[in-house]
């Protein structure tokens, strides 16, 4: 099988052309090219084809097998592989997600896509959108909750998927490992859910660590950076655009105003192709 490993600011996955290939169990797989050390190493597995609404379509599993909806690092690396290995000649381009089609900006250095602008869609507030138990309708802002021995005051978002925003004084004191686990699997998320630990630094400047849903601690997350971006506006310590710096490098967000819709831009890049033996 052969394979392109690429990244979003560190945030890396395994990815299969199924033009010409075909992956019969994408969870298995997942599980056996991710862990680091002794195999490709990897946040997951990405799978790119034909699309019969878009003009491609992407499958995400997370390191543990699980499939995710919509990765916002990986989809603009998807954006690149379509562009660069000649699948999909168009720009703007659009991605089949299990979170809706995407469309994305792409902008070229001698003939590659170096990064792209994607258009995430619409935040989803409500507790029965992102999931969460509770009142179906209430939005969930500066809600205290009860995870081990600490109690995190969060604000919730789904960008197609789950995300619990947690403010703290400095990210780098959080044990990711401890704390992250915590929360994803905390009974309030149904489906588990993506926890980032998030710093404002300024009106317009937000750090953040990231344990990722399935995954584990991770260099960046796309959807959890435009999550921050509208949590943090919506607690009122932000503009509508930002600047999110990730341990992986930085993304910049746009809530924008007048369509309500978010907007993520950041480089995509390809690291190496290889062949996996069974």
């Amino acid at each position: 099988m052969q394979f392109v490993k690429m990244h979003g600011i560190g945030n890396d996955y395994v990815f299969v052309d199924l033009w010409e290939q075909d992956v019969p169990d994408p969870a298995q797989l997942a599980r056996r090219v991710s862990p680091r050390h002794f195999s490709v190493g990897a946040d997951g597995l990405i799978l790119i084809g034909p699309s019969g609404i878009a003009d491609v379509r992407m499958r995400i599993f997370n390191a543990d097998g699980s499939e995710a909806e919509m990765c916002g690092n990986g989809i603009r690396c998807v954006a690149k592989y379509a562009w660069d290995h000649n699948r999909c000649r168009k720009n703007p381009l659009s991605v089949e997600t299990g979170a809706g089609v995407r469309e994305i900006d792409l902008f070229l250095s001698d003939g590659k896509v170096s990064s792209a602008r994607v258009d995430m869609g619409e935040p989803r507030l409500k507790r029965s959108e992102i999931p969460m138990t509770g009142p179906e309708e209430e939005q969930v802002v500066n809600e205290k909750i009860q995870a081990g021995q600490r109690t995190f005051e969060a604000t919730c978002v789904s960008m197609g998927n789950p995300h619990c925003i947690v403010p703290v004084t400095d990210p780098d004191s959080i044990i990711l490992s401890e704390q992250g686990p915590a929360l994803e699997h905390h009974d309030l998320f149904p489906r588990r859910t993506n926890v980032h630990f998030a710093q404002v630094l300024s009106g317009t400047e937000v750090k953040v660590k990231t344990w990722e849903r399935g995954s584990g601690a991770t260099l960046a997350c796309g959807t959890g950076a435009a999550a921050v971006c509208v949590a943090m506006h919506l607690r009122g310590d932000t503009g509508r655009e930002v600047t999110i710096h990730l341990p992986g490098g930085r993304l910049g967000i746009e809530w924008a105003a007048h369509n309500n819709r978010v907007y993520m831009t950041g480089p995509a890049v390809e690291v190496f192709r290889g062949k996996w033996r069974d």
